[in-house]
């Protein structure tokens, strides 16, 4: 459990001016943590309201305890901001009160709100445990903030601390938001200033944005930050350590992740099948499959039991492998410990099959899907469509397109591209270059293989023109082409005596900076006639 420093909340009218300290980043080498002094929350106060303030004050608070909006409507035109932080003090103990008051003012006049009036609300929110407005009211002020905003809003909720009697869960929000926002520089800075004032996060927050790191592939700052963690004794729980298992087999470093798995016990945790299931990805994902099928076998002691994600991930990985045998021997295990297959399950198996020139078996597992009443998706039809391309069945998966439109699917890029490569194949150059135009109708945009796909089939069948329309397409969109595939057209192009173009064509390209890797032009081979120009 965190527990946070005692205050002692002081009653004083006196203002105590206190210098806000500096942005520090959260990985530091000399941790502060044993002995930590941190700053004294510093107790500013708002001038008392007098005379017609005091006034308009008093009459405004009775008219919203009695909910007369329509007297309050009457008076919004003498609304001032000094005002409305006033009624919301003295209303502050009525939270439900006090948003709704706060919501008619934004509506009235959005201006009379100020960076103290938000905090004064989200104290209010807080200290009452409405977390989920109070970040809603803090996700609004962070979209709409400046470059300054983060440091000026932490100041402006540091300083109605003390005089809105809060919580140290304002600050935890703070973090989370900016964690869930993916403001992760503010997030650092946040949680560096609550330090110096001794708040530290929950370890959900931290949760929060260990998890919001990982998902941008943030891999040594989650890490990083998992270490201060540990400094300053804010405990993990078995759900952080399931994130940082994720980190480290997310950065290849199985051995760490090996170590916070045994770890767990020692931290009276017991790994779950998230744990396991991470750990398995990770020895997936290196191509260890036997190291993935052992640990999937030994869950059983500590009572884990694999699920769809544990055997969907093994046949991933012996898929992606090209072991579709152990592939097919798990998905064969699996039905027999009843867990169902799933859409994930076939579409994997499907496009293994496929892949591999083997569309009988990929339409016997679809055929099976359909049985067993499981949904087929455009990554199933992708994957039927590539298998029967793969060995030239074009007019078949011609009929599984039309099949798209009675299921309400949409063919996106890679449905297309399964065509072409079939047409490819067959090297029927002037159909593949039509499916091309109409994907580009579509609005689904070409990828490398595609294009090099298309340029190679039109240099196959000596049409150097047609392939040189797809590489100005290319370079409009600038797509960098594949050095032997930009070879195998310059160099058709100088043997059939057009080296003109080809001369413009790599203008183009060097212009546009497209120019790939390894491709020389001196080394075009060339057969024009002994008089012709063989400047290049």
């Amino acid at each position: 459990m965190i527990t946070f420093p005692s205050r002692q909340f002081s009653t004083s009218l006196d203002s105590v001016k206190v210098k806000p300290s500096s942005l520090k980043p959260f990985i530091d080498v000399n941790s502060r943590r044993r002995n930590w002094n941190p700053i004294p929350i510093p107790f500013r106060t708002i001038p008392e309201p007098r005379g017609q303030d005091l006034d308009f004050v008093s009459v405004s608070h009775s008219h919203l305890i009695h909910s007369d909006w329509d007297k309050l409507n009457a008076l919004s035109t003498h609304l001032t901001q000094f005002r409305v932080k006033h009624i919301l003090l003295k209303i502050q103990k009525d939270h439900v009160l006090s948003l709704e008051f706060f919501n008619w003012v934004k509506t009235q006049n959005p201006t009379l709100h100020s960076l103290e009036t938000h905090s004064m609300i989200l104290h209010i929110l807080t200290k009452n445990q409405k977390f989920k407005s109070a970040e809603s009211v803090l996700r609004s002020i962070i979209v709409s903030g400046s470059l300054e905003l983060p440091a000026k809003l932490f100041d402006a909720i540091l300083y109605c601390y003390r005089i809105c009697d809060s919580s140290p869960r304002v600050f935890d929000l703070l973090f989370k938001t900016y964690a869930h926002t993916k403001k992760f520089r503010n997030a650092t800075d946040a949680f560096s200033r609550m330090k110096d004032y001794g708040f530290l996060p929950t370890v959900k927050s931290c949760n929060a944005y260990l998890s919001s790191l990982l998902d941008l592939h943030r891999v040594d700052i989650a890490l990083g930050f998992y270490r201060e963690m540990r400094r300053f004794r804010i405990s993990p729980n078995v759900y952080t350590l399931n994130i940082v298992i994720h980190a480290f087999c997310k950065s290849g470093k199985l051995e760490k992740a090996l170590e916070v798995l045994r770890e767990m016990g020692s931290m009276g945790f017991t790994p779950t099948i998230v744990s396991y299931n991470t750990f398995i990805a990770g020895y997936c994902t290196k191509g260890l499959m036997s190291l993935a099928v052992k640990l999937k076998n030994s869950m059983g002691k500590d009572g884990v039991h694999s699920n769809v994600v544990t055997f969907n991930t093994l046949i991933n990985g012996f898929c992606k492998e090209g072991k579709l045998h152990e592939a097919n021997k798990v998905f064969k295990e699996m039905k027999a410990l009843n867990v169902a297959p799933t859409t994930v399950t076939y579409n994997t198996l499907i496009n293994g099959y496929s892949q591999t020139g083997k569309s009988e078996m990929s339409n016997r597992l679809y055929e099976e899907m359909s049985k067993h009443g499981v949904k087929a998706d455009i990554l199933t039809y992708n994957a039927l469509i590539l298998g029967l391309c793969k060995e030239g069945k074009t007019k078949k998966a011609a009929y599984l397109v039309k099949e798209l439109d009675k299921e309400n699917l949409v063919p996106n890029a890679s449905t297309f591209s399964a065509l072409i490569s079939g047409q490819c194949v067959r090297k029927n150059s002037d159909r593949a270059f039509q499916i091309y135009k109409s994907m580009v109708r579509s609005g689904c945009h070409p990828n490398e293989h595609t294009y090099n796909m298309l340029i190679s089939t039109f240099c196959k069948n000596e049409d150097f023109d047609g392939a040189a329309q797809v590489l100005n397409d290319m370079i409009d969109r600038s797509v960098v082409p594949d050095s032997g595939t930009l070879s195998e057209l310059h160099n058709g192009l100088c043997q059939c005596g057009k080296n003109q173009l080809a001369m413009i064509l790599c203008k183009n390209l060097e212009d546009r900076q497209l120019i790939p890797g390894g491709f020389d032009k001196s080394k075009t081979i060339s057969s024009k006639p002994e008089n012709e120009d063989k400047t290049f």
